[in-house]
């Protein structure tokens, strides 16, 4: 079969297993992946030291997959409509229904399938959602789904940045679609809005003020002079994304989309409990509770006990009265890093009542 007709044959593909895109990128590296080691050297990265310990494999894909020549980047809009977070502690928009990872890798899984039935013979497939040494955004980037923002986060013209992106690579050799250029022009919103003022730069993300990395990746304290600046996040944060112009359009416009991937977004529909998430449902919950409450959510990563020193962030920032005495519990826990937290909550609820 022609390389051509190949390609737009599996773009086909996984349009119909619910993707809103499928592109086609050179497996050898381009210039955003060779930033990696830059990033990593200014100490960005803070405690995810997964990232430099295969920086090899992130920054030239055919070290991870030999003979790989071509990088399949596909997309899925999550976030469709106006945010109805109606709770007093905020969880990221990604994170309030089933765990991307698991319902992208399904789908993947049927994609590889359907390219090795129109392939008819032995082929190179490895499949990447989030976790493994795969750098999606500049895949994505240059197989021409969008450009990165300087939030650092893929847009899509259509779709926003609320996507979430898979990688596949192959050893076919496709013919690459064209890039996107550079549309954020002008506009800082995104690094104006950043709470923590994250952005040391555009286009360039020091994670260890980032919430999206204070609230899930960090395991220990977080600093006291980020706290505050949590305001109600309890896990993630969209704030650089609920201010993208870019986003604004894709809620005024949204592109059409596929019976399979309205199929997908059901999965992704927010859960009720976690929509409207409350300061003294968190601060309620035992390990058990978190347990059932985060059954095949993204929000297991940051633990239980991730999430409880959140909610007493919030807490502190949130100014109720009414939680103090939950709070309080907490103070006397014998977890250290619980116990801080809560005191500090605590002498911040004190405060405001003055």
């Amino acid at each position: 079969m022609d390389v051509r007709a190949l390609a737009e044959r599996i773009r086909a593909l996984g349009l119909a297993l619910g993707f809103d895109r499928v592109g086609f990128a050179p497996a050898a590296p381009g210039a955003t992946n060779a930033f990696l080691r830059e990033w990593l050297a200014r100490g960005y990265a803070g405690e995810m030291a997964y990232l430099a310990r295969r920086v090899e494999e992130r920054i030239d894909v055919r070290r991870l997959a030999p003979g790989a020549r071509t990088l399949i980047p596909l997309a899925l809009r999550y976030a469709r409509g106006e945010d109805a977070a109606g709770g007093d502690a905020r969880i990221s928009r990604y994170a309030r229904g089933d765990d991307y990872h698991d319902v992208l890798r399904e789908r993947l899984r049927a994609f590889e399938s359907g390219i090795e039935a129109l392939v008819a013979a032995p082929v190179l497939l490895r499949s990447y959602v989030d976790t493994g040494p795969v750098l999606e955004r500049a895949a994505a980037a240059r197989a021409g789904l969008g450009w990165i923002g300087k939030h650092g986060l893929l847009i899509d013209r259509e779709l926003g940045s609320f996507v979430f992106l898979a990688v596949v690579i192959t050893d076919l050799a496709l013919p690459p679609d064209a890039e996107e250029p550079d549309r954020c022009g002008t506009c800082t919103a995104c690094l104006d809005a950043c709470p923590t003022s994250a952005f040391p730069e555009p286009y360039v993300l020091d994670a260890t003020r980032c919430l999206s990395y204070t609230t899930i990746e960090l395991r220990g304290a977080i600093p006291e002079p980020l706290r505050e600046r949590h305001g109600a996040w309890v896990f993630g944060c969209d704030v650089c994304q609920d201010v993208c112009p870019w986003n604004a359009r894709a809620e005024r416009r949204p592109a059409a989309a596929s019976d399979a991937s309205e199929a997908l977004q059901q999965r992704f529909a927010a859960r009720p409990q976690l929509e409207r998430a409350t300061l003294a449902w968190l601060l309620s919950l035992d390990e058990d509770a978190f347990r059932a409450a985060t059954r095949r959510s993204a929000i297991r990563r940051t633990k239980h006990r991730g999430l409880l020193r959140n909610a007493l962030v919030a807490a502190g920032n949130s100014g109720d009265a009414t939680l103090r005495d939950a709070v309080a519990r907490h103070a006397a826990s014998d977890d250290a890093l619980i116990a801080e937290h809560a005191r500090w909550a605590l002498a911040r609820l004190a405060a405001a009542s003055d």
